[in-house]
């Protein structure tokens, strides 16, 4: 059955895309009714004209070329692929099109199909899209910026109330008053476990943490969970045993310090006696870490529950919790961050083992500053100096510190510190200083004129309540300096001033 005229124009009329015919010469021979209604002109206005009536002005002069391209290699195409297309309407207005070409052998010689769509309420879309998109890439650098100051903000007082609850502890005093300020110390401690998770929560999830993937042995990671957790093992009677791993992995080495630091803690809060373990075994996928436990165990049914937000195991009925259920759900964000996955192996009454398999490294890193060989012998009266524009912060460190039998001095800012140069006083055995300081300068920037004047790569460590990526990168960079993140556990804190000041 053949169509005739009318059938054809009544089924092209009927096509959803406007559909505009032109000769070799660009001459248009025929349009559909969408076509009429898409351009606001009628049939006898566009028949006979040439096709470019049809583009904007400044589209017109180039196109008599195209055309001529299409003519050497006719065939089915969409026009101007990737390019923004626009067409111009009978009352001059523009809007952007998708254009098909088909080309068409008839008696007439080669004629040109176009099937042209108005795409306008796409680009509407896309640009809303792109607005959105815009707007919660502001949002997020807000939060990230917010988060950045409330982290420090929050931090330094938090540290100022933990070092001088610890020096009250050493100071003699009424019986009574060393309940209360026992008591004090518990709620200093989870006040700071709480702000601390609550603020790793919220980086995690606006995006702000970029990891920083590198070679590290596995062994400088143990050491800072082993220096992080000795002493609260201890404490309550257990066994940590922390074994030796020569492996070198590729990962984000804070990042696995603060997934291992958190399930280690977990392993000793629900741990009443016997062993904690921190183990690494060779496979052919990487390493895997394992952290093991004779605690009280989780039943299968709550192997996922356990990492979401505030869920807590009933360690015993009528026992007050620990924690506030944060740190496996910050395992688990950083976990995805790392593309690393975590296995939980527990049943009540028989303990658990966490683990989590760790890309191998191709080369040994750079040896972390806590793997270099400390000198025997104990830790004599040193002298420290503190460089801290908080005063609270300061003088509870120095404060600490003199009870300690450290000879400790604060330096507030920069006039202070180049005022201290200048006296040529004798050089410092270690300098604990803020990074972020209310001035153009940091406490990095004290470290390297202090140790340029002096002339002595003297060890420094950077306790700090700012925990953005750019600060633990500085502080990797800086040579012979440990980072701490405020609110930090007093007896941590001794313990890495000891540790640094023994490497001196």
């Amino acid at each position: 059955m053949e169509l005739d005229d009318r059938q054809l124009r009544a089924l092209l009329d009927a096509a959803p895309d406007a559909i505009v015919a032109a000769d070799a010469d660009g001459v248009i021979v025929y349009v559909n009714a969408q076509a009429e209604r898409l351009f606001g002109y009628g049939r006898a206005q566009m028949i006979g004209q040439g096709v470019e009536m049809l583009l904007p002005e400044r589209s017109r002069a180039a196109h008599p070329a195209y055309r001529r391209t299409f003519a050497t290699a006719p065939r089915s195409r969409p026009m101007g692929s990737g390019l923004d297309l626009r067409a111009r309407r009978g009352d001059g207005t523009e809007f952007p099109v998708e254009i098909s070409l088909s080309p068409l052998t008839t008696d007439r010689g080669l004629l040109v199909s176009s099937a042209i769509r108005d795409v306008s309420d796409r680009h509407a879309m896309l640009e809303a899209l792109r607005s959105a998109r815009a707007e919660a890439d502001r949002a997020n650098r807000a939060k990230s910026a917010f988060l950045a100051a409330a982290s420090h903000d929050l931090r330094q007082p938090l540290q100022t109330l933990t070092l001088l609850n610890e020096a009250l502890h050493q100071l003699p005093a009424d019986p009574r008053a060393g309940t209360a300020i026992a008591t004090q110390a518990q709620a200093l401690a989870s006040m700071s476990q709480l702000v601390t998770s609550l603020l790793d929560v919220s980086k995690l999830e606006s995006g702000a943490i970029v990891p920083d993937i590198h070679d590290f042995s596995v062994r400088s990671v143990f050491g800072s969970v082993r220096a992080a957790f000795e002493e609260q093992a201890r404490s309550k009677g257990l066994e940590f045993v922390v074994e030796d791993c020569e492996e070198v992995v590729r990962s984000d080495r804070n990042l696995l310090v603060q997934v291992l630091q958190n399930l280690v803690g977990n392993a000793i809060r629900y741990t009443r006696s016997g062993v904690v373990r921190l183990r690494c075994l060779h496979e052919d996928a990487g390493v895997r870490l394992e952290v093991l436990d004779t605690g009280i165990g989780i039943p299968a049914q709550q192997h996922q529950a356990i990492f979401e937000e505030f869920f807590q195991l009933n360690d015993a009925p009528g026992q007050a919790r620990e924690g506030f259920g944060l740190g496996l759900a910050i395992v688990r964000r950083i976990a995805v961050l790392l593309s690393l996955s975590v296995e939980v192996d527990s049943a009540p009454g028989r303990g658990s083992r966490f683990a989590i398999t760790v890309p191998r490294g191709a080369a040994p890193g750079e040896p972390h500053a806590r793997e270099r060989a400390v000198r025997p012998g104990g830790v004599q009266r040193s002298r420290i100096l503190v460089i801290d524009d908080d005063p609270t912060v300061a003088r509870a460190t120095r404060l600490l510190l003199e009870l300690e039998g450290h000879e400790a001095e604060w330096l507030a800012g920069v006039d202070d510190w180049r005022r201290w140069v200048a006296t040529g006083a004798e050089p410092p055995d270690l300098i604990i200083a803020e990074v972020r300081l209310r001035s153009q300068f940091s406490g990095l920037d004290a470290i390297r004129e202090i140790r340029g004047a002096i002339r002595r790569e003297v060890p420094a460590l950077l306790v700090t309540g700012d925990t953005s990526q750019r600060t633990a990168d500085a502080a990797q960079a800086c040579s012979r300096c440990e980072l701490l993140s405020k609110p930090v556990v007093p007896e941590v804190f001794l313990e890495w001033v000891n540790r640094m000041l023994r490497s001196s």
